[in-house]
């Protein structure tokens, strides 16, 4: 059994800000902060289920700060009180590769989980890869995954730079 699909989200309402949609129990929200986006999944009545660093912080850093904790708790929550001024909308991106799992089995998993604190890493244990994980059994983060190939872009464009200025102060040195 796979989760309701949203009839009146259409291929092109999927990428609209400004029409966010009702959310059914196990749909992923995507939250739009300043730079980056923070993930939650929605468990009805108006409550999500998301992890935040765990030192209180407002909602609107939670994220950001997250950048730098190495742990996280989880946290049941109303939707308006994480997305505060920002921007969401439902995305359940990842349907087409992973089958959603039982609803029931999304909500049982996530009932376990609430206030439990645990283990954060803004690459490979982030708020995306916690939501995925409820939703499809497994982590996935597009958005970290971005982060390292550029982390990897970076570090080898260093590295080719530096081979370079080093190969071309020996090509000077055998001149000279």
């Amino acid at each position: 059994m796979t989760a309701p699909s949203h009839p009146e989200m259409e291929f092109n309402d999927c990428f609209s800000l400004t029409y966010p949609g009702n959310p059914y129990p196990g749909d992923l929200i995507e939250v739009f902060r300043p730079g980056y986006q923070h993930w939650a999944l929605y468990l009805g009545d108006g409550y999500v289920i998301n992890i935040a660093p765990t030192d209180g912080v407002p909602a609107s850093f939670a994220s950001a700060k997250s950048m730098f904790s190495t742990k996280a708790v989880v946290k049941m929550q109303l939707l308006k009180d994480v997305v505060g001024n920002d921007t969401y909308r439902i995305n359940n991106k990842y349907d087409e590769m992973y089958s959603p799992l039982p609803v029931d089995e999304v909500m049982k998993r996530s009932e376990f989980i609430i206030g439990q604190e645990v283990a954060y890493d803004l690459l490979v244990n982030n708020c995306e890869h916690f939501v995925t994980l409820l939703r499809y059994g497994e982590g996935i983060s597009e958005q970290a995954n971005r982060a390292i190939s550029t982390i990897g872009f970076v570090t080898a464009a260093v590295g080719a730079f530096s081979l370079l200025g080093l190969f071309s102060k020996r090509q000077r040195q055998k001149y000279y």
